[in-house]
């Protein structure tokens, strides 16, 4: 069964902004969203800081996929079982195998030409 398209555009995330190592260390601070007085202002920037987010674990996991075909593939001199990759990436072999799958249509859909 053929995936749908990705037509849609990725929403581009709010930036991480990386705090000083100082306020980074207080459980208390958290992208100075402690100190604004505003609710309104308070719930638009951690709504983007929400999305953010989201859209980084988006990608990351699409790129843990991708690594996760890459080490599977059967070319490769060194390849990894399920196994192996699920207990590299500390995930049970089923998900290994849906994730080794997911990576391999992700790779197919950015080859050029006809799919």
């Amino acid at each position: 069964m053929a995936e749908p398209e990705r037509s849609e555009r990725r929403m581009r995330p709010a930036p991480l902004i990386f705090e000083p190592s100082e306020a980074a260390s207080d459980p208390e601070h958290f992208f100075d969203l402690e100190a604004m007085e505003d609710p309104r202002e308070l719930l638009a920037r951690a709504t983007e800081l929400a999305l953010a987010f989201q859209a980084a674990t988006d990608r990351a996991l699409e790129y843990q996929a991708i690594a996760a075909a890459q080490l599977a593939d059967p070319r490769r001199f060194d390849r990894l079982t399920a196994d192996d990759i699920a207990r590299r990436a500390e995930w049970s072999e089923d998900y290994a195998k849906k994730m080794i799958e997911f990576g391999q249509d992700l790779l197919r859909a950015a080859e050029p030409g006809p799919q």
